[in-house]
């Protein structure tokens, strides 16, 4: 608020879902180009809106002056790292030569043109709740104004099974919901806008939902309840006051989602971030109304759905408003028996967020008290955080914090343990003392944060697989030998 040849026809090796990533569809075949049409300036512009609120370009155009929406961009994954396809109209490595019901599979279905299976990933699971209006939008867009760039990229090559791209059919037919977005007789015009903007093409619940075993979204209680994304946290954004946005007014909502902060309530970082940049800032204020509207009115969810980051509880207090200024730096300056988290905090953060914890008057640098990061029931984003700090670009203006852990030329770089001391004194002295960190959850969130089932259970698939063939043979030989004893006697 911020991803499916043949093999054993076992569950456990027929899902995969990608968490907050956009695969679209892949290179276009030698087939027939389909004929050139009249170019509806309306409809290509708004293609255009349409392709921002869906954040193709976060995915298909690699950071740093990559071509836009010409792929190329490695999204790490739990199952390995996905590689963005060229989704210009290039007829030689690009979606040139999509129909628009070609296009429309792609985007609803996970199938591309030639029937090979996207991964989900790409969040069709999400995109199939397009009106037939907004794809034939999208598809304008691509086709007549996104300039086409004959640039081939480097294949997805994830471990088996999941590189059985078929098995994607079985995980379909299992979790995917076909249809297109309807709405509620029951909602006011508003709050229906919201829900289509943030179901369908913000794909809101593609982070912010649990998934089940099979690594699909639990769309029953915990819908919008939070989730593991990486070494991130998507929270819970549910009308929950405590755990969710129920105790955020809507002017700070709109706020958060058009500048990713928010002076005593939260600042984004990590996939939030990358989605404020380069989607919801551009979006009209309207729509940021409506999908704060839905949002407001959402079944609340409270308490955590997943373990991990220290878990606890903290009474009813609102996870932003934990904690107040210290005073620490003053009171133990000098002094040798002190808090080694207070010794990293004072080297490496009391500078820009200041010696007592309130940050900068401007808001540039927040307060790391009445901040959401530091006041919930985990800790997994003030780690994240550190790790791997701060870097949104919004109107134009750079909002940047170095990253402590993941840099090897970065002089202030910080080990496992000071991570854990620093994160542990900042929940101490700023937010939600109940939680602990330990180092191990410093190391699996360096790592790339908590392994799904299906991710550390890959290594044994192969040599189960082989077992169970081993002893389907061993059967089919047993039956023939007894069938010859038989015939013999």
């Amino acid at each position: 608020m911020n991803f499916r040849s043949l093999i054993p026809r076992s569950a456990a090796t027929l899902s995969l879902a990608l968490l907050g990533a956009c695969v679209c569809p892949g290179l276009a075949l030698a087939q027939e180009t389909p004929q050139p049409q009249p170019i509806d300036a309306a409809l290509v512009a708004r293609g255009r809106q349409l392709a921002v609120a869906a954040d193709c370009a976060a995915c298909h155009t690699t950071p740093k002056g990559g071509a836009p929406f010409a792929g190329g961009y490695a999204i790490e994954s739990p199952m390995g790292a996905i590689v963005a396809t060229n989704i210009t109209p290039s007829t030689t490595h690009g979606i040139g030569g999509y129909t628009l019901p070609e296009f429309q599979r792609a985007l609803r279905q996970g199938v591309r043109r030639d029937g090979t299976h996207l991964y989900p990933a790409m969040p069709y699971t999400a995109y199939t709740q397009l009106s037939d209006d907004d794809t034939a939008a999208l598809y304008a867009y691509f086709m007549h104004e996104v300039k086409p760039v004959d640039q081939p990229v480097a294949e997805t090559k994830l471990p088996f099974p999941f590189s059985v791209r078929a098995s994607m059919a079985v995980w379909n037919a299992l979790f995917l919901k076909d249809e297109r977005f309807r709405p509620d007789p029951g909602k006011s015009g508003q709050v229906n806008r919201g829900a289509y903007l943030g179901n369908a093409l913000a794909h809101c619940s593609t982070c912010h939902t649990p998934r089940n075993t099979l690594m699909a979204e639990e769309l029953g209680k915990p819908f919008l309840s939070g989730a593991n994304v990486g070494p991130w946290f998507a929270p819970n954004i549910t009308s929950d006051p405590r755990h969710g946005i129920g105790g955020w007014s809507d002017d700070e909502l709109v706020q958060y989602l058009r500048t990713g902060q928010v002076h005593g309530k939260a600042q984004a970082a990590g996939p939030m971030a990358e989605a404020i940049e380069h989607s919801l800032q551009y979006l009209p204020e309207s729509d940021l109304r409506a999908i704060v509207a839905y949002l407001k009115q959402t079944p609340p969810v409270s308490g955590g759905t997943a373990s991990g980051g220290g878990a606890a509880q903290g009474g009813g207090t609102a996870r932003h408003a934990f904690g107040e200024a210290s005073h620490d730096e003053v009171a133990l300056r000098g002094l040798k028996d002190v808090d080694p988290g207070w010794r990293v905090f004072s080297a490496s953060c009391a500078h820009c967020h200041q010696e007592n914890g309130t940050g900068t008057s401007n808001g540039e640098y927040p307060s790391l008290f009445h901040n959401s990061a530091t006041g919930g029931d985990r800790a997994d984003n003030l780690i994240a955080t550190i790790l791997h700090g701060v870097d949104r670009t919004v109107d134009g203006k750079p909002h940047f914090m170095p990253a402590f852990g993941d840099v090897a030329s970065f002089t202030d770089r910080l080990s496992d343990q000071e991570i854990t001391d620093l994160s542990n004194y900042v929940l101490t002295r700023y937010g939600n003392a109940a939680v602990k960190v330990s180092l191990e959850d410093v190391r699996i969130a360096r790592a790339g944060g908590p392994k799904p089932l299906l991710a550390t259970a890959q290594p044994f698939m192969v040599p189960a697989g082989v077992l169970v063939l081993l002893v389907l043979i061993a059967l089919v030989l047993r039956r023939r030998r007894a069938k010859r004893a038989r015939r013999t006697f």
